[in-house]
């Protein structure tokens, strides 16, 4: 498929993410292997220079609206920013060894990781819909008025951020799950929270993907020019629209996906 196209694509994702604060590496790296036949380890470090833009735009338009938790940003912010940067890291070591085809292991880890992702989400969705008296065990919740809080925060942030570093997948689906789980944040806050801190994360990601020499530029701006206005869209209309609808549509488009990936044909 022509990269004409892409930013297209891109636009109707950044939409996603706006609305629902999930799905952008996860649709984004996957449109770029299936579609535009777009090599695994240069989808992943291009997405991930692409996606930092969008959520920078999506974060500071949620932050106008007041929708931001500053603290659970900054919190998960300090361990999910050297955790990303340890993911990148083991990048550069499979890179460098050349014992192993760095293409293959993240076609198979993009997949694996949006797979988990979205089976849990899609899991915790139907529950929440079909069985809406299910009580789910309660998770305990991080007081970041405390030092343990903080210090569960920065772990649970440094583990995903290594996630994100090594696949670009989940800075908003796996964090959005903790934000449910861990900080019950307010609905009016959870999409804003979720992107103000993948913003801040894939910022410091971006930059050690760059070091890496995969980043494509040529892919990296027709993802912007669409992106952009639509995750200003979405932002808009992330007050309006109806959430679980559209999450159930994303996590289904997310697993055939990942099927995809895991076991391409």
């Amino acid at each position: 498929m022509h990269y004409s196209l892409l930013p297209v694509f891109s636009f109707f994702i950044g939409i996603v993410v706006g609305l629902t604060g999930i799905g952008g590496a996860s649709l984004i790296t996957p449109m770029l292997i299936f579609l535009f036949q777009v090599p695994p380890s240069i989808a992943v470090s291009s997405d991930v220079v692409a996606a930092t833009l969008m959520k920078f735009v999506g974060g500071y338009k949620h932050w106008q609206q007041r929708t931001v938790d500053v603290q659970v940003v900054k919190w998960l912010a300090f361990g999910s920013v050297p955790g990303s940067l340890f993911g990148v890291g083991i990048l550069h070591f499979i890179k460098q060894t050349g014992e192993q085809n760095l293409d293959d292991i993240l076609l198979h880890l993009v997949g694996m990781m949006i797979l988990f992702m979205t089976l849990l989400a899609l899991a915790q969705l139907l529950l929440l819909s079909f069985f809406p008296d299910f009580k789910l065990p309660e998770l305990p919740k991080f007081d970041l008025t405390t030092k343990l809080g903080r210090g569960c925060a920065m772990s649970v942030g440094a583990v995903l951020g290594c996630l994100v570093g090594l696949t670009s997948v989940s800075s908003g689906s796996m964090f959005a799950l903790v934000l449910i789980g861990f900080f019950q944040l307010e609905t009016r806050k959870l999409v804003g929270t979720d992107i103000s801190q993948a913003a801040i994360l894939l910022l410091f990601t971006s930059l050690g993907h760059l070091t890496l020499g995969t980043v494509d530029w040529s892919l990296v701006l027709p993802i912007w020019l669409g992106s952009v206005p639509g995750v200003l869209l979405g932002a808009k209309l992330c007050q309006l629209a109806p959430q679980r609808p559209l999450r159930f549509i994303i996590y289904t488009i997310l697993l055939m996906a990942s099927y995809k990936l895991v076991a391409p044909v």
